[in-house]
Formats: structure tokens, C-alpha cells, sequence
């Protein structure tokens, strides 16, 4: 979703925080337009205090609350491309104190590849507003099974699979061969990814559930790396049609893992989710199984390195809340919240794509990572931050015409909380210090192809209840939803 806010949209007093090149140039924008007013300048650099920058004065961060005040200001743009992340954490906590629209310049990458420009604004992402600092990568684990090799991304043009390949073409692979299988998305990242790098990318049209596309590609390209991104990831929409998205999901899974094996692949990467942890929905119990034959492969030989990767939700994903709120933040409200005590774990998008590419990296064979993702957020409370990050203020006694909360009931197969474990007490710490290793149970291959048999033998028959069957034998601790239960 673009968020980018067009200048014509507002029309306020506002102060600028940085009173640099981007500082500048954004002053310059917005006095061309002629719709605003900037009222002053604020700098941590005290040189500048109290000097004026192109007729503005610049102001010490400690003045916003009386130049707010003062000058009835209901914006301030952060206009410092280059500011460390650290400080971003920092700024956005002093300025969230302040009933005020916050909006910032895009990164001094996105400037500089010509993505985006010092004209351009967007709201602050909430990401900076978690309980956390973002998760930093280990450069070695990040290059490991990537430079100089060809990497195959499934789902490459989702939200995760489209941020490891921007992760990936930065890490000077040999190749990068992105497969999905809608045309739209592919050709929006192939787009991206030709001005943000010169490594050859392939982008093909495919699913994951076409054997003879994977092993095509596979033969032509001797792939060393892959990362399997492709999944169909909505609770309510795979709780309505289950055999879709267990045959997605899990058979797709085997395709891959089964033919990266056959053609020698060095690493295979399952992208999981906390979600497959005693789960309450059929998209859960999807993952889980794709965790299952990724455990059972890794056992049956050794010349693959298999693991998985088991993340929580992830910030500005499609089908994520961030989207969603900010249309609905834009359209006046309500904002739809299905609790009010309902939580999750949260992280960013290149943190998630950056764990897959590290765990890759450090592991022996069958492995299960996941992330010390810190605590969890209310869902409600995000929505609180982003309608405070929007200069507004929620529905209230004091405060009637506000952003309305509404709680609409939990859906079908959703969960109050999730969890990232299986069992609490077989863990390994990893050399990343956010990374930890999981040990748990597991099922012969055996078994699961078996299972695959099953599964299509009863897709044919439309044998709904034979397939939630199997997914309590399984998958363990799956609750069946109301909904599973009826079929």
C-alpha cells in the first residue's frame, strides 16, 4: 500500500525536525506549493539553536511542546534521511508525547536509488513505536548461502518473498531466480529489483504445486540456495476453503523440499509461522505440516541442509492490520479490532526476511528457529499509537467526533495470543543472540507422503471431515474452530 501523503492534503502550520539538506530541500517544497506555513526548525545539533536557516529559526528539541503551543501547529515532517535508526526510535518517542501529525521523508537508500524523493512524505510507521529495537543482522550469516550462489525464492513477489529478494540482490548473489504466481506481483518486484541492483534475476510465472516448472528450473539454473516463501497465509479465508490451502501449503512444501533434495540444493529454507504452534485455524496446521516434511527430509538424507523459520506477524505484510487501520484511520473510522485483549508478536519486514536468511545460515539439518521478538503488542494499543500518529484522537466522553474502536468478535480459527513453541523447554541458543533453536517432535517421511496420498484421495471426494481428521492427529495441541468442527 502507498502511503506517501501528497502535500495538497493539508494545509497547517508546521515544524520541520532537521534542519539539514533534507531539512532544506522539504522547506523549499512546501514553500513552492505555497499551502503551508513553517513555523520553525528543530535540531539536536546546538550549533544551529537559535540561528535561522533559510529565514526559519531553528529550535532545540526541548521547545516543541511551546512552539506547538505557540504557533498552533498540527504537523511535524522528520526530515533527516540519514538518521541512524537508533535516533529514530528516540525522536518518534519524544514527538508521540504531542497530539500532533507526525509524518517523515523516506530513507537516504530510497532517495538515493531514485524510489523515492525529498519531496515526498509518509506516516510513521509503527514499527518504531514497539517495545523493541529492531533486530540487527550478523554480516556473515547474512552472505553465507547467498554470495556467489544462485538463489531460488518461491512466493518471491509477497510481502516476505519480495523483501528477501531486495535483501538478496544486495548480498551479490551469482543469480536470483524469483518464482510466484500472480503476474501482478512478479512484475512489480522484477521492476524493482532491475533499478536497485545489476544481478541477473529471473522471474518466472509458477506454483509451487507444478512439479514439472520446479524441477524445470531446478535442471536449468543448479540452484544452491532456495527460500520458500510461497503460502497461502489468511486465517479466515484458509479456514473456508481448507483443501486449498493445506494442498498449498503443505504439498507445495514437499514439491520443493522433495526436488531440492533430488537436485542436490545446499540449503532449503522453509518460511513458518508462530501460528503453526498449537493452532486453532487450518492455515496453522498448514505450516506445521510444512514444518513436518521439511523435519522428516532433513532426517531421511544430508546432503540438503534443511530449516525453518518461525516467525509472529509482520508489519505492513499484506493482509496485516497496518493496512488496513490506515485506510481505515484515512476514512474517518471506525477502526475493527476482533478484541480488545487480542495480542501479537510483532516484527518488521526486512527483520523477518533478514532471520530467514540467518537461520539458513547456522543450521545443522531440521532445525526450527524463531525470534526473540521481545513482548507482545495489543492489537488495541497499536491502534491507539496510529491514530495518534495521525494527529487525531480516539472516540471518547471528552472527545465524540474521535476514531471510533469497534470490537467485532474474534473470527474463525483466531487466536487471543500466539505462541512461538511447541514445548518451553528444549531450547538451544544460536550464535545470534535474538535467534534461538527449537527441538521438537517429529514424523518418518513415511508417514507424510502417505498423508499427501490421503489428502488428495479426499480433496477428489470433497471429504472435509477425513482432512480436519488428520490435522488433530498430526498437528499437536490444533484446536478445531467452530467452523472446522461443522464440516
Amino acid at each position: 500500500m502507498n502511503n506517501f501523503v501528497k502535500w495538497a492534503e493539508f494545509k497547517a502550520n508546521t515544524l520541520i525536525y532537521g534542519a539539514g539538506v533534507g531539512g532544506q530541500e522539504l522547506l523549499q517544497h512546501l514553500r513552492n506549493k505555497g499551502e503551508y506555513l513553517v513555523v520553525g526548525f528543530i535540531d539536536d545539533d546546538p550549533s544551529l539553536h537559535g540561528q535561522e536557516v533559510m529565514g526559519v529559526m531553528v529550535h532545540h528539541p526541548e521547545c516543541i511542546g511551546e512552539l506547538l503551543q505557540t504557533h498552533q501547529a498540527s504537523m511535524i515532517i522528520v526530515a533527516i534521511p540519514s538518521l541512524p535508526e537508533a535516533r529514530k526510535y528516540e525522536i518518534y518517542g519524544l514527538l508521540d508525547r504531542f497530539e500532533v501529525q507526525i509524518l517523515t521523508l523516506p530513507n537516504l537508500t530510497d532517495i538515493l536509488l531514485g524510489r523515492a524523493s525529498t519531496a515526498q512524505t509518509s506516516l510513521i510507521s509503527p514499527e518504531y513505536l514497539l517495545d523493541r529495537p529492531s533486530v540487527k543482522p550478523m554480516g556473515d550469516l547474512l552472505s553465507k548461502n547467498i554470495t556467489g550462489k544462485t538463489v531460488l525464492v518461491t512466493g518471491g513477489g509477497g510481502s516476505i518473498g519480495s523483501e528477501l529478494a531486495r535483501q538478496i540482490v544486495q548480498l551479490n548473489p551469482k543469480h536470483l531466480i524469483i518464482l510466484e504466481v500472480s503476474e501482478y506481483a512478479l512484475y512489480n518486484i522484477e521492476s524493482e529489483l532491475l533499478v536497485l541492483s545489476d544481478v541477473p534475476v529471473t522471474a518466472m510465472i509458477g506454483s509451487v504445486l507444478d512439479e514439472t516448472k520446479l524441477q524445470q528450473i531446478f535442471s536449468q539454473y543448479q540452484v544452491d540456495t532456495v527460500y520458500h516463501a510461497a503460502a497461502y497465509k489468511h486465517v479466515p479465508m484458509v479456514e473456508k476453503n481448507p483443501f486449498v490451502g493445506v494442498i498449498n501449503n503443505f504439498i507445495g512444501t514437499l514439491n520443493c523440499v522433495k526436488l531440492a533434495v533430488a537436485n542436490s540444493v545446499h540449503t532449503f529454507v522453509l518460511i513458518s509461522t508462530d501460528k503453526a504452534v498449537r493452532p486453532t485455524n487450518v492455515m496453522g496446521c498448514s505450516k506445521r505440516l510444512s514444518e513436518l516434511i521439511c523435519q522428516a527430509m532433513a532426517t531421511a538424507q544430508s546432503k540438503t541442509t534443511i530449516s525453518m523459520v518461525r516467525f509472529g506477524n509482520v508489519l505492513g505484510s499484506s493482509g496485516s492490520v497496518i493496512p488496513l487501520f490506515t485506510k481505515q484511520i484515512q476514512e474517518g473510522g471506525p477502526i475493527t479490532v476482533t478484541h480488545p485483549d487480542i495480542t501479537r508478536y510483532f516484527m518488521t519486514i526486512p527483520e523477518a526476511s533478514q532471520l530467514v536468511i540467518q537461520a539458513g545460515a547456522m543450521a545443522a539439518g531440521g532445525d526450527v528457529f524463531l525470534l526473540d521478538m521481545g513482548n507482545p503488542v495489543k492489537i488495541r494499543d497499536l491502534a491507539l499509537r496510529m491514530i495518534k500518529l495521525s494527529g487525531l484522537q480516539p472516540k471518547s466522553d471528552k472527545n465524540p467526533l474521535g476514531i471510533e474502536i469497534v470490537y467485532t468478535g474474534l473470527r474463525p480459527g483466531e487466536k487471543l495470543y500466539e505462541e512461538l513453541l511447541i514445548a518451553g523447554d528444549n531450547l538451544e541458543q544460536t550464535q545470534h543472540p535474538r535467534i534461538i533453536k527449537a527441538h521438537e517432535r517429529q514424523f518418518s517421511l513415511e508417514e507424510l507422503d502417505n498423508l499427501k496420498q490421503g489428502i488428495m484421495s479426499a480433496y477428489a471426494n470433497n471429504d472435509v471431515a477425513w482432512l480436519i481428521e488428520q490435522l488433530v492427529y498430526f498437528v499437536e495441541g490444533y484446536k478445531k474452530s467452530d467452523l472446522a468442527k461443522s464440516y
